[in-house]
């Protein structure tokens, strides 16, 4: 990269090197725009994900750092926001499965060192209590959706599956949840 010029501002300094950094074209620029637009919402898709906000702000961390290595990848022209919960969701299986087995091996040497794993859980509203008691496919597919905003199309590509089986998850989700309310059940209580 050659470098122009610098300018000091305090403590920082900034290289202009024209207009994009060396191997950058100006559609890669774009992406990482609307990478950065899309931050909120891949915040707000990995809190429902891990329930946890300092582990959804790593989790988003290592999507982006994903999604930038493997930004060529990418195909112009698809949605740039199913493209990242795709490589959210990933991550987050791929966590949750090494999670699972650290665990495991945690609780082999609880037992032998006679220690007992305590799990810590926050009150949550009733709404998210409920929607908890779905099926893990059937509330994955209407977080999707419903706050999400994802289209069908873009919820069934995140998931991979039809769009016809995204569709009816949604609507069977959407009914047990208002059958649930319409009964003023409340299955956390039980």
């Amino acid at each position: 990269m050659r470098v122009v010029g610098t300018q000091a501002y305090g403590s920082r300094f900034v290289l202009n090197s024209g207009p994009y950094p060396a191997g950058i074209t100006q559609d890669a620029t774009s992406v990482r725009r609307e990478l950065a637009s899309l931050l909120p919402e891949l915040r707000a898709y990995a809190r429902f994900l891990v329930r946890d906000p300092s582990k959804s702000d790593d989790l988003v961390q290592d999507c982006v750092v994903r999604a930038l290595g493997a930004l060529a990848q990418f195909q112009h022209g698809t949605s740039l926001k199913a493209w990242l919960f795709t490589i959210l969701r990933n991550a987050f299986y791929e966590q949750t499965r090494r999670r699972r087995r650290e665990e495991e091996l945690l609780a082999a040497h609880a037992q032998t060192a006679g220690h007992v794993l305590q799990q810590h859980h926050g009150e949550i509203t009733d709404m998210s209590r409920m929607l908890w008691t779905l099926p893990p496919l059937l509330r994955e597919a209407l977080v999707l959706v419903g706050a999400q905003e994802l289209t069908h199309e873009e919820a069934a590509a995140v998931c991979s599956v039809p769009v016809g089986t995204m569709r009816a998850r949604v609507s069977r989700a959407r009914s047990k949840l208002a059958e649930a309310f319409k009964e003023g059940q409340r299955p956390w209580e039980t």
